[in-house]
């Protein structure tokens, strides 16, 4: 974990430890009396030495949350009230995380060959009809530039949405179950807000969503992977990290992954329910590719099958519809969507009316339906395109049946570092495996986004950057 200078001394470690166990005791895991973890298993749970976790409940005791029998251990106390001085100082242990981005650095180079951003091609988009429908609202609502949306999200968008998923998705959301948010991003930094504390546990599918992993990670949590395959998740893997760790959500894009492509079965997806409802974890499903399929449709959401409130659904539209209106929409049940619209408002107040309008018109249009069909088509050819022009490389990948990504692995004497270095010199960029891994650890595989490029340009640009590992 990168820190700034003077971090560890501002902010020492056992204040990091502290907020987990006040963490855990507001959310109600112990009841008074309750005998809690011991010095020894504490530390062996967060990789910390006894010392920092003794002067942790050293501190809790002074507090009050804690009292000591002798040679029997720590016990939740009957009455739990924090001093003034200790709830102040909890907060700084929160912010020692230095801000990284990497992805963003990367999509945020000028380049000729873009395989670095998983976006639709522009040249793909019905543009003409879009600007169609931005006349349109202003037809309609003239005075839309003039207000503000509510928090929660325009409520006729949210209507329309709401009859969306139930008769394309089976998932049965009221409309006051939705809130409208400025993309998937913001959606997934919301949730980690309300849901985790330092030295919580989240699991994360491996690879996956390199931003997701910052947010995360900024806000002092602990990452722990989950392998994702073409056949989905071990459950029996799952079941016993949620066994050990406890953990408060697990992030995951279970349908066309990014970046592996791959999709959970529908078995699956029922199971791990069972194993949310059992362990008390989050499902935190991340969703924007479910549109974007080559063959079959997908199955349901995770949350079709959700019954007691343990999934949260996030549909973000900005891939492939109408990128630069950032409109996602995140459904949830109540009391955590409460939660989610306070957030929401301290946020930005609310995603901009006027976009919610553009979108509802445009999205919901006999054109753009039409046009889906269209695109999965264009983006099935540019898939071909660029594993044709890797068919001679001796590089591996699995053919995904959607999503917007190739996850390759070049053989070993190639260093994708070297050869990330070497193409951004020519002006190709792509994402290296190594910072959508968890673990750091995927240094032979690299993700190849073929929505973005043009079809001339996708063969131009594949051609080079394989003649370029060819040099290495």
């Amino acid at each position: 974990m990168k820190k700034a200078a003077g971090t560890e001394q501002s902010h020492p470690l056992f204040r990091k430890v502290y907020q987990y166990m006040y963490n855990r005791m507001e959310r109600g895991e112990w009841k008074a009396h309750d005998k809690l973890p011991s010095i020894r298993l504490l530390a062996e749970e967060l990789k910390v030495h006894r010392l920092t976790v003794f002067k942790a409940y050293r501190e809790l005791t002074e507090d009050g949350r804690v009292y000591v029998k002798d040679k029997s251990g720590y016990y939740m106390s009957p009455v739990s009230s924090p001093t003034k001085e200790s709830a102040e100082g909890d907060g700084a242990a929160i912010s020692s995380y230095m801000l990284a981005n990497p992805m963003s650095d990367i999509q945020r180079m000028q380049v000729s060959y873009q395989f670095s951003q998983a976006l639709i091609d522009p040249g793909l988009l019905p543009n003409l009809f879009l600007s169609d429908y931005v006349k349109k609202v202003f037809d309609l609502y003239p005075k839309v530039m003039g207000t503000y949306s509510s928090v929660q999200g325009d409520e006729e968008l949210r209507g329309t949405l709401s009859r969306h998923f139930r008769e394309q998705h089976r998932l049965h959301l009221s409309p006051r179950e939705l809130l409208i948010t400025s993309g998937a991003q913001q959606a997934i930094n919301l949730i980690a807000g309300i849901v985790l504390g330092p030295l919580d546990t989240v699991l994360v599918e491996r690879p996956t969503y390199s931003v997701a992993m910052d947010i995360f990670r900024r806000l002092g949590a602990r990452l722990v992977p989950v392998e994702i395959t073409p056949e989905g998740y071990d459950l029996q893997q799952v079941e016993e990290l949620m066994r050990r760790h406890r953990p408060r959500m697990f992030y995951m894009n279970p349908t066309h992954h990014n970046p592996t492509g791959f999709t959970v079965p529908a078995r699956q997806r029922k199971l791990l329910i069972e194993l949310a409802e059992r362990y008390r974890c989050l499902l935190v499903e991340d969703d924007p590719f479910r549109d974007m399929y080559f063959a079959e449709p997908p199955p349901p959401p995770f949350f079709a099958y959700d019954t007691e409130g343990w999934v949260i659904y996030i549909s973000s539209f900005s891939k492939y519809v109408a990128p630069g209106l950032r409109i996602c929409a995140v459904g949830c049940r109540y009391p955590f969507m409460e939660q989610l619209i306070t957030a929401k408002s301290l946020a930005d107040n609310g995603t901009p009316i006027l976009n919610q309008k553009i979108f509802l018109h445009y999205y919901t249009s006999p054109r753009l339906q039409q046009h889906l069909g269209k695109l999965r088509i264009a983006l099935q050819v540019h898939k071909e395109i660029m594993e044709e022009e890797l068919a001679a490389t001796g590089w591996e990948w699995t053919p995904p049946q959607g999503g917007l990504n190739l996850w390759v692995k070049l053989p070993e004497p190639v260093s994708v570092s070297a050869l990330f270095a070497r193409a951004m010199e020519q002006s190709i960029s792509f994402v290296p495996g190594e910072i959508l891994d968890p673990l750091g650890e995927m240094k032979s595989w690299l993700r190849l986004s073929y929505s973005f490029a043009s079809e001339g340009m996708l063969r131009e640009g594949i051609r080079r950057l394989a003649a370029l590992a060819r040099e290495l």
